[in-house]
This record gives C-alpha cells, structure tokens and sequence, in this order.
C-alpha cells in the first residue's frame, strides 16, 4: 500500500479525532456539574439554583450535539477508511461500541430530552433522577469508548484463530476489566470533569468581572471551585496509577515519554528537562529527579525501568518468532489439517503481529534479512520527542490546575468571590486544560505506533486501499466542515453566555405584560 494513502488516513482520523474531543470532556463534566447544581436546588428549594442548572444546561445541550455528530463521523471511519483493522479485530473491538450505541448512546437520548423540556412537568426529585440518568448516559459512553481504545493499547481476552484469519474475542470479562482500559477511563473523565469546572469558573470570573448576574456567578463558582479541586486532583493521582499500567503493558511508551535510551538502574529517575534526539539516539541536557520514575512506574526503588536500546533488542526477538509464527500460518492456509504447522504456530502465536512488521519492507516476512528485522525493530520506537513533550506540558498543566483550583478553594471560602487578579487569571485559564487533553490523547495515540492493535496489528496494515486524491478530498470536506461548525459552536455559546441566565424569566414577563417575547 502506498505510504501516503496510510499517512493521510491517519491524519484524517487524528483530526477527526481531537476535534470530537474538544466536546466530549466538558460534557462529561458538565452533566455531572448540573446533577450537583439541580441536587442543591431539590434540597434547598430555592429558585436562584433552578435559574443556575438550567442556565449551565443550556451550555450543555449545545455542546452536547455537536459532541454526538462528530463522534458517529469517527465510528463511520472505521470501515471507510481502516476496513482492513474492521475486518481483522473488528469481532473485539465492534462490541464495546454497539454496546456503546445500545446502551449508553439510547440512555443519553431517552433522558436528554426529558432533562431539557421537562422542568414544568416532572417533580423536582423526578427531573433531578432525569438529569442524573442523563450524565449516567454521557460517562458510560465515554467507559465503552476507552474499553475499545485500551484494548487497542493492550489486547486482552482475544486472540488470533488460525482457520478464520482474524482475531477473536476469548474471554470478553478480560476485555472488559482491561486494566489499561480502567485506568484511562478513570484519567480520562477526571480531566473532563477538570475541563467543566475550568469552563464554569471562568464564564463566573467573567460575569463578576462584568458585574453581571453576582448571584448565579458567586454560587456557579463555588461549585466549580469545589468540584474542579477534587477532580485536579483526581487527574494527577489517576494518570500516576496510567503510568504504572504502562510498565507491564506497554514499556516502550512508558520509555519513549520519558526519553530513556539506556535501561535506567533501580530506582529510576525521572527526566525533567532534556532535549531528546532521534538522530542522535540520546537525550542532550538531562536533568533528573532521583527515585521518582521508580516509583511511578514500579512502585518500588530495586525495579530497574527498561530502555529504549533494551526494549528495541527484544523487538528484534520478536520479530525472528513472529517470521516463524507467519510461516506456520501460511502453511495452515494450505493444509489445515498440518499438525506440525499448527504446533509451531501455538509456540510462537504471540509474536505474530511482529512479524508483520515486516510486511513494510518485503511482500514476504519470510524473505527478510537480519538488516531488515533490525530495522523494523526501531519501528517499533514512537516519536520521542513529541512523546517526551506532550507528557510535560500535559502533566505541568495538571498542576497548574491544581493551583488554580487550590487558591479558587481557598477565595469562595473566605468568600472573596470578587478578587480581580484571580478573576481575569480564571478566565485566562479556560483554554489550558483543553490543550492538556489533546496532549494526552497524542501522548496515548501516538505511543501507541506503529500499531494499531498493540503488538497485533501494524498501523500501514489497516488502511483501506483508497486513492490519496480521495483522502485529500475528505481531510479538506471535513476541515472545511468542522471549522463551520465550530464558529457556530463558539457563537451559540458566546450569545448564550451573553443573553445570561435570567434570560428565560425575561422573556416571560414580557411575554406576560403583552409586549413580545425577548429572543
């Protein structure tokens, strides 16, 4: 397959896929901001809190769809443009997503409705079961989403079936308790809940700066102040626990962030500052904390943490069993019945996907040279300086939210609400967890390669055989589109935000005095 056709898919698909993101982490948020919002409303009675949830609702509902359009475009793109990867895994990972769309995906879109045109028809305690059942929906996507992705970073419960060619789900309980999967679920929606209460803290700091709305802005932010500390925190002390994950499932993305060439002696350091280079093979100006590598990554200080050069050579192993594994599998294809075959394939099965490596350079893995396996053996290492980047800016990003969360804590308590220079940093603040998740999801897609299923499948095997004119032409209609899309994003909420939250009781009053109802 041309290279381009594998590169431009690719990039389609990243595009597609940060753009989806930009939506999902504040909905995620959000619905459970609103749950907190519309309980203080039900226990207290009083109405300023009904005027505070349905005013972040609003926020919500327009976030919301542009959310679920994008992603089902992502999920069209599975078989348009990797209907190899659908073939190959699509037994293990199509599950996760049905079950995503079945029942996640209708509990979403039985409550939504409720939740948005139901507040003079339901009970109080009935709308909050609504809204509740609502944010329910939302993170339960977000659960089967990263049950299908981690078992794309590390394939449990499956495995390859020799007479039908693909790989097959063997214990689906394994799939499902991924300890991969679990563990970026919980990262990944402790940074949503991060991103929602960044989002409701900096719209409030705007309003108080505005002297605009005090009310529903002081108690918006005391909710975002509260909720954004305890999830800051959740974020850091769940991606250690996603960093520990990776020292027994994937040791090359663990040494690719952390620009580890060499083998690091027990107990690790770890890297704050270096310059790593790719030609060189080595990271210039290094400067290491002791101890704290070992401790994340093997919670112990006599655990050596592999390297790069180590974990290359044992590739390159991998790579000779998985030409073994491949020749065993083309002799099944012959003869089915070839007991001899099928057992050399039951001692080498694991590396097979190695093997395929291979397939970059030569039609055959079996006509590979010792020069050819080696270098499909530094194939194997991801690029390391965006790895070793994207996890610093994302990691220091995720302190800073802490602070910022930490001194927010520390205002509406004495309830000094209205502290100009913590207000505009508020506001400034808005955008910085958002880069932090994109980061994250580079540092997690890009470790990930060259597989697309860690150690099962190679990226460049995935794609479909489609024209590059034809993926050019889809990248720029999608770009084109998106960008439309999100100029009206932005826009509704900006006006949103502008028209405030009272802007309902408005409308009515005048509609009741007889004059025309306010837009």
């Amino acid at each position: 397959m041309d290279p381009a056709v594998v590169d431009l898919s690719r990039l389609q698909f990243a595009l597609t896929a940060l753009y989806h993101f930009l939506f999902v982490p504040l909905t995620l948020g959000l619905s459970f901001m609103l749950v907190i919002m519309e309980s203080i409303y039900v226990m207290t009675k009083r109405p300023i809190w009904r005027t505070v949830t349905r005013f972040w609702a609003g926020l919500f509902g327009i976030n919301f769809v542009l959310g679920v359009a994008t992603g089902l475009t992502m999920e069209f793109q599975f078989g348009m443009n990797w209907s190899y990867y659908s073939h190959y895994v699509g037994d293990i990972f199509g599950a996760p997503l049905a079950i995503e769309g079945l029942m996640a995906f209708f509990l979403e879109a039985t409550f939504v409705g409720l939740m948005f045109f139901g507040w003079d028809k339901l009970s109080r305690v009935g709308h909050l079961f609504v809204t509740f059942m609502v944010a329910i929906g939302t993170n339960f996507s977000a659960l089967w989403i990263l049950v299908a992705n981690g078992w794309m970073q590390n394939p449990v419960g499956a495995a390859f079936n020799s007479d039908t060619m693909r790989m097959e789900v063997t214990d689906f309980r394994a799939v499902l308790f991924n300890p991969v999967a679990q563990a970026k679920f919980v990262h990944t929606v402790s940074a949503g809940y991060t991103i929602a209460a960044v989002f409701v803290l900096g719209v409030s700091a705007w309003y108080l700066l505005k002297g605009k709305h005090i009310g529903v802005a002081k108690r918006s932010m005391t909710v975002a102040a509260a909720f954004g500390l305890a999830s800051s925190l959740s974020v850091v002390v769940l991606g250690d626990e996603s960093g520990y994950a990776l020292t027994d499932n994937q040791k090359m993305k663990l040494a690719a962030l952390e620009a580890m060439w060499e083998t690091e002696p027990a107990p690790a350091g770890l890297t704050a500052f270096g310059i790593p280079s790719l030609k060189d093979r080595q990271t210039h100006y290094e400067v290491k904390i002791p101890y704290v590598l070992g401790l994340i990554a093997t919670r112990s200080i006599d655990t050596p943490v592999a390297g790069i050069f180590e974990l290359v050579a044992t590739a390159e192993d991998r790579i000779e069993s998985g030409v073994v594994a491949y020749g065993a599998v083309e002799a099944l294809k012959v003869n089915p019945k070839d007991m001899a075959a099928r057992a050399t394939f039951e001692l080498h099965r694991r590396d097979l996907g190695y093997g395929l490596l291979l397939k970059r350079y030569v039609s055959d893995p079996r006509m590979a040279d010792a020069a050819t396996i080696r270098k499909a053996s530094w194939d194997t290492v991801p690029n390391v300086p965006v790895m070793f980047w994207a996890f610093r800016i994302m990691a220091g990003t995720g302190l800073l939210m802490i602070a910022l969360f930490a001194t927010a804590f520390v205002l509406v308590t004495l309830r000094k609400h209205q502290s100009k220079w913590f207000l505009v940093l508020a506001v400034c603040a808005i955008p910085l967890p958002w880069i932090a998740t994109e980061l994250g999801w580079i540092l997690a897609e890009v470790g990930r390669q060259p597989w697309a299923v860690e150690g099962v499948l190679p990226t460049f095997l995935g794609a479909s055989s489609l024209s590059v004119a034809q993926l050019w032409t889809t990248i720029i209609a999608f770009t084109l589109l998106y960008g439309a899309l999100a100029v009206v994003e932005v826009g509704l909420i900006l006006r949103h935000i502008k028209k405030g939250p009272f802007a309902e009781q408005e409308a009515f009053a005048a509609s009741s005095a007889g004059e025309p109802a306010v837009a």
